[in-house]
């Protein structure tokens, strides 16, 4: 009996200090995304990782990692997979699946004839998007323009008090911009009303638009 109880107290003493090594993970993780260390905290929170839905939440943050701060929406896809295999109908399994389908999105649109881009096309592109924007930047220092709008084929949509203009770029969704502006994906549809002429009601959006990004702060009156 004696020896039974000593190894149920071990066993409960084993369990504590591995709760407390994976909260310490997670909160090291927190302290190391808050800095902008992404690649040491994604290493934290993989180490908190155990297989159980205790750990859920810790795929759903490094879902978010992967997402918006690595720019890697395949490595974000397996984590929000890995969160809604786990919790599939409880927390943010609704915030999950909304990010996983915007990842697949930016992930098609990746696509080229069948295959992903190479390095050095990607490049390219990039390079190029630095000209343009440069180019835009020394006409815009050259001559005064009147306050942005966007405009469409219907007519023009006005910039409301305290609204901002965005300039979409190649693989950015109408919820990615609202993730990047009001750190949720939830205002999506409210950027959409706000460009009703140029979008004309669609989620379809390409790069070089410029679209109105509303200020959510003011109240309707």
């Amino acid at each position: 009996m004696r020896i039974s109880a000593f190894l149920l107290a071990a066993l409960f003493l084993t369990g504590c200090e591995k709760q407390d090594s994976a909260r310490e993970s997670v909160d090291l993780g927190d302290k190391r995304t808050k800095l902008g260390a992404y690649k040491e905290a994604v290493r934290a929170y993989e180490s908190a990782l155990d297989g159980t839905a205790k750990s859920a939440d810790v795929h759903y943050k490094l879902g978010v990692l992967y997402d918006d701060k690595l720019k890697n929406p395949l490595a974000a896809i397996h984590h929000y997979d890995r969160y809604l295999e786990l919790v599939p109908t409880e927390g943010r399994s609704k915030d999950a699946k909304s990010a996983r389908a915007d990842c697949e999105k930016r992930l098609n649109l990746t696509l080229k004839d069948g295959g992903l881009m190479t390095t050095a096309e990607a490049a390219r592109l990039r390079n190029e998007n630095e000209r343009l924007r440069k180019d835009l930047a020394e006409l815009h220092a050259a001559k005064p323009t009147p306050a942005p709008h966007a405009a469409g084929a219907g007519g023009t949509d006005k910039m409301t008090p305290g609204a901002r203009t965005h300039l979409v770029e190649r693989g950015e969704t109408l919820a990615s911009i609202s993730f990047k502006y009001y750190r949720n994906r939830a205002n999506a549809g409210r950027i959409k009303d706000a460009n009703t002429s140029q979008l004309a009601g669609k989620d379809i959006i390409k790069p070089g638009m410029t679209l109105i990004i509303p200020d959510l702060t003011k109240k309707k009156k």
